[in-house]
């Protein structure tokens, strides 16, 4: 699969029917899956992302796509997804599921983007290296012997890594 560095160069390849959602959504779920030793992801959602970019695939081809359609997406585990665990890497919530969404998700969903799991943080976004959390350290995608630093180290290896196109952190 090609490498998309934007939504724009994605977006022209979904348009022009070179590439499709699910295929998109196959290939960042095999790059998760084999960087899974940077312990960037603490849940994805295979099964549910699969679907959505199913129905979002349908919705291109109908005319009808929202403005981040096909946009794979991570999300720091401390942003409520409803239905989602959302633990901000902490103990204290390791059983905790959103009883809603977060207004920046509810957006990301009515525009079409697909969400494709949780990223691992500092615990309660509270430290600089990524290093304090319950699921273990974020490995730096460059150089795994470090840390990938900031609160939202998850985040920003997921995306230097290429298991996403964007993340919230």
């Amino acid at each position: 699969m090609t490498k998309f560095n934007s939504l724009k160069t994605l977006q022209e390849s979904l348009f022009t029917h070179q590439t499709n959602c699910v295929t998109i959504t196959r290939d960042y779920l095999k790059r998760i899956e084999t960087k899974k030793h940077l312990n960037a992801f603490v849940e994805v959602f295979e099964k549910e992302s699969l679907l959505r970019a199913e129905s979002i695939d349908k919705k291109i081809k109908a005319g009808k796509a929202g403005k981040l359609a096909g946009l794979v997406i991570g999300i720091k585990d401390n942003i409520c997804y409803e239905g989602h665990k959302v633990t901000a890497a902490s103990k204290i919530l390791e059983n905790f599921t959103s009883v809603y969404s977060s207004t920046v998700v509810e957006r990301l969903l009515a525009e079409d983007a697909i969400i494709i799991g949780r990223l691992n943080c500092d615990e309660f976004a509270m430290g600089s290296s990524n290093e304090n959390t319950i699921y273990g350290r974020v490995k730096h995608p460059k150089n795994q012997n470090k840390v990938a630093g900031g609160s939202s180290g998850g985040s920003a290896a997921a995306v230097a890594a290429g298991l996403c196109l964007a993340s919230l952190g």
